[in-house]
């Protein structure tokens, strides 16, 4: 057997093994971004780039309330949504993307969030990432979306070593089943946000310590 294909099944092998891991610790696995509907998750989502959970959570009430779908935020200035969410970081260009991609879903969507990843990734503030989020969360479309957590963990646990997000998304992939990449996506999450953090990972009994190619580092 090839040294390439011994390795490819040493990893098939081991994501194996942390995806029985993930089930047991997170069998309820989702994202902890409060919304009720397609719209405010693609609202939540936008924001919490280079932002926390919890910031999102905390300023999003208010702006639901006052901007409860795309028709309401598609009448606003970037200047009316500002003070909404002004303790996120990248206030000032996140409202000018949200007034901006709320207009494009009335104009192009009837005010709905499309499903189609394309068309997702056509609006304003919506990338990749973000795109495969939604589709995830609000539609059940397969995939994973890689943010800092992932890369760390993807890394740590010698899944990949892929530079940018969607190679190591698409090599995550190819490890897990099509039916579990959502799952995998917000259990990763949840795993690198509490447990095996950037600066001070909780080793000492971690559940996947022996699968961890960075024991012993912290």
């Amino acid at each position: 057997m090839e040294p390439g294909a011994v390795e490819s099944d040493d990893k098939a092998r081991r994501a194996g093994r942390v995806l029985a891991v993930l089930e047991q610790l997170y069998p309820q696995a989702a994202t902890e971004l409060v919304h009720r509907n397609p719209f405010e998750l693609l609202v939540a989502t936008v924001l919490s780039a280079q932002a926390t959970d919890a910031a999102v959570n905390k300023a999003t009430p208010a702006l639901f309330q006052r901007f409860p779908d795309a028709f309401a935020l598609a009448q606003a200035t970037p200047e009316a949504v500002e003070p909404y969410i002004r303790h996120i970081g990248l206030y000032r260009a996140k409202a000018k993307n949200l007034v901006a991609l709320a207009r494009r879903l009335v104009e192009q969507h009837g005010g709905q969030v499309p499903s189609d990843k394309a068309q997702l990734q056509a609006l304003p503030g919506v990338g990749w990432k973000t795109a495969t989020v939604v589709l995830g969360a609000a539609f059940g479309v397969p995939g994973i979306a890689v943010d800092t957590h992932i890369t760390r963990l993807a890394r740590r646990l010698g899944l990949s070593e892929a530079k940018t997000p969607e190679r190591i998304g698409a090599e995550l992939e190819r490890l897990f089943p099509r039916e579990k990449w959502v799952f995998v996506h917000h259990a990763l999450i949840l795993f690198g946000r509490y447990h095996c953090t950037a600066r001070k990972p909780k080793c000492g009994g971690c559940p996947l310590y022996t699968d961890c190619l960075s024991k012993g580092r912290y």
